[in-house]
C-alpha cells in the first residue's frame, strides 16, 4: 500500500506528465501542400516518409528522377522521430552468431557496413546543414551479470581481429568514468557511434529531399498496388487515399508501420512497441553525474533498457515496458514501469519530475537482421530491431542507388528472410505477450 509521501510523489508524477514526444517540442517539420493534386506518374513511388524513403527520395531526384513520397500521417510520425536518438554501429545480434549464420566474409562486409552507416549520417547532415545536435559521442553498454561482463572481452577481440575495429572493455571499478551508476558488472565502449535529435534529423532529412525536388504528400496512406502498364511501359498503379498514380518502381520503407498494402513484406515483420520518458531539465552537476562522457547508453537485457542525456540535460529512458505496439494504455502503463526502471540504474534521480511519455513501433524480422532488396516486384528496406537511425538512412540512399542503376555494396542484399515458422502469421502479432514472457525468462535464467 503507497504511503502518503508516496502517493503524493506519484501525483506529482503524474500530473507534470505529458503524453508527447519530446523531440517534436524542439523543431518544426518542413510544411507540404495539402491541396497540392498526386502527379499522374512518376519514376519512383516511395512508402513512408521516415527516415529510409527520406533518405531514398533525396539520393533518387540528385540522380534526376521524379519521386512521390506517400505517407499516410506526417513527415518523420512514425518511429524516425519518436527514437531515443542513438546513431548505433554494430547490429542486434551478436559477432559470433552472425559469423554462425552468414560466414566470416559476409558478416566482415555486414560489420564494415555498419560501422558506414555513422559516416552516412554524418556526412548528409553536413552536407545539407541540418541542425540536429549530432555528436560523435560514442556509445557504452553495460553489463547486467557477470556473465555478459565476461563475454565483452570476447566480444572485443572477436571484433578487433575479424573487423580491425576498436572497442574498450570497461571493468566495473572504472565504470564510474563512464556512468553514474553502480548496478552494473562493467561495460564496453565503442566511441565510433553518436547521438542526435531525431526529430530534427528527420525534419531536415525532408527538407533536403524537397530541395532535390521529390515531392513529399502528407495524409496520402497507399491503399492498393498493382501491376499496370502506361503508355506501354510496365509499372505499377497505386490508390490512395488521396487519389491515384503510376510508378515506375515502388520503394517501401515502413518498417514497424508497414501495413495491407504490401501483404507480403508486412508478414516477415513484427512490430514492437517502444516506449521513452524524459525528465524535467537536470541541474549540471547532477547531469554528469549521471553520464560523465555524454554516451548512449543500453544494457545487456534482452528486455532492455537504453538512455542518454539531451541536449538540454533531462535524462531520457526507453525500453520495452510492453511489446505490444503504442496505444493509449500501453503508453500510461509504459510510464510507471519506466520510472521505476530508471530509479533502479539511477536512484538520483528519484525526486526528478518525468514531463514526458510516449511510445513508438519497431520492426523486427523473424532473424533480428536488417533486410533490403525486392519482393513481388517492389524493392524495400526494413528490419532494422531498433538500431534503425543509421541503418535506415544508409538503406534509403544504398537502395536508391540500386533503383537507379547502379550496383552498391550492400551486403544485406539478397540474405535470406525468413517468414514465421509455418506460416503461422498473417502480420497480426497474436505471440507478443508469450514472446515477451519468454524474454523476461532469459533474462532471468541468463
Amino acid at each position: 500500500m503507497l504511503g502518503p509521501r508516496n502517493r503524493f510523489a506519484r501525483w506529482e508524477l503524474i500530473m507534470a506528465l505529458r503524453e508527447q514526444n519530446y523531440w517534436l517540442t524542439t523543431g518544426q517539420m518542413p510544411t507540404t501542400s495539402a491541396s497540392r493534386p498526386l502527379p499522374n506518374r512518376v519514376d519512383v513511388a516511395v512508402i513512408g516518409a521516415g527516415f529510409t524513403g527520406l533518405s531514398a527520395a533525396r539520393t533518387l531526384a540528385q540522380r534526376g528522377a521524379s519521386v512521390a513520397v506517400l505517407e499516410g500521417e506526417t513527415i518523420g510520425w512514425g518511429a524516425s522521430s519518436r527514437n531515443g536518438g542513438m546513431v548505433l554501429t554494430g547490429m542486434k545480434l551478436g559477432v559470433n552468431q552472425l559469423i554462425s549464420m552468414y560466414g566470416r566474409e559476409l558478416t566482415q562486409r555486414m560489420y564494415a557496413a555498419s560501422l558506414e552507416t555513422i559516416d552516412c549520417v554524418e556526412h548528409i547532415i553536413h552536407e545539407e546543414a541540418i541542425d540536429c545536435d549530432f555528436s560523435r559521442c560514442g556509445h557504452l553498454e553495460v553489463a547486467c551479470k557477470q556473465e555478459h561482463f565476461d563475454d565483452y572481452a570476447r566480444q572485443a577481440e572477436v571484433i578487433a581481429r575479424e573487423f580491425n575495429h576498436r572497442l574498450r572493455v570497461v571493468q566495473k571499478n572504472d565504470l564510474s568514468a563512464e556512468i553514474g551508476s553502480q548496478i552494473y558488472y562493467g561495460g564496453m565502449v565503442d566511441e565510433v557511434s553518436a547521438g542526435l535529435n531525431p526529430a530534427r534529423y528527420v525534419a531536415g532529412l525532408a527538407s533536403a529531399a524537397i530541395k532535390a525536388r521529390a515531392e513529399v504528400f502528407e495524409h496520402t496512406r497507399v491503399q492498393r498496388i498493382g501491376r499496370a502498364a502506361h503508355q506501354g511501359e510496365q509499372g505499377w498503379s497505386i490508390t490512395t487515399s488521396r487519389g491515384s498514380l503510376w510508378a515506375r518502381e515502388v520503394f517501401a520503407g515502413t518498417s514497424g508501420y508497414t501495413g495491407k498494402a504490401t501483404p507480403a513484406l508486412q508478414k516477415k515483420l513484427i512490430p514492437i512497441g517502444s516506449f521513452i520518458i524524459t525528465t524535467e531539465v537536470l541541474p549540471e552537476a547532477l547531469a554528469h553525474e549521471l553520464s560523465p562522457r555524454n554516451r548512449m547508453i543500453y544494457d545487456s537485457k534482452n528486455f532492455l533498457y537504453y538512455y542518454r542525456l539531451t541536449p538540454d540535460r533531462r535524462m531520457l529512458f526507453g525500453g520495452r515496458a510492453a511489446f505490444f505496439p503504442e496505444n493509449d494504455q500501453t503508453i500510461r502503463r509504459s510510464a510507471e514501469i519506466l520510472r521505476r526502471g530508471m530509479i533502479d540504474v539511477y536512484p538520483q534521480l528519484r525526486d526528478a519530475k518525468v514531463e514526458y511519455v510516449w511510445g513508438g513501433t519497431l520492426d523486427f524480422a523473424f532473424d533480428i537482421m536488417p533486410h533490403a532488396g525486392e519482393i513481388d516486384g517492389m524493392y524495400y528496406a526494413v528490419g532494422y530491431a531498433g538500431h534503425g537511425v543509421a541503418m535506415a538512412t544508409y538503406q534509403g540512399q544504398k537502395m536508391a542507388e540500386l533503383i537507379a542503376g547502379d550496383k552498391p555494396e550492400n551486403p544485406f542484399v539478397g540474405i535470406p528472410f525468413p517468414g514465421a515458422p509455418l506460416g503461422l502469421y498473417n502480420g497480426k502479432p497474436w505471440f507478443l505477450p508469450f514472446a515477451g514472457m519468454w524474454y523476461k525468462f532469459l533474462d532471468w535464467v541468463s
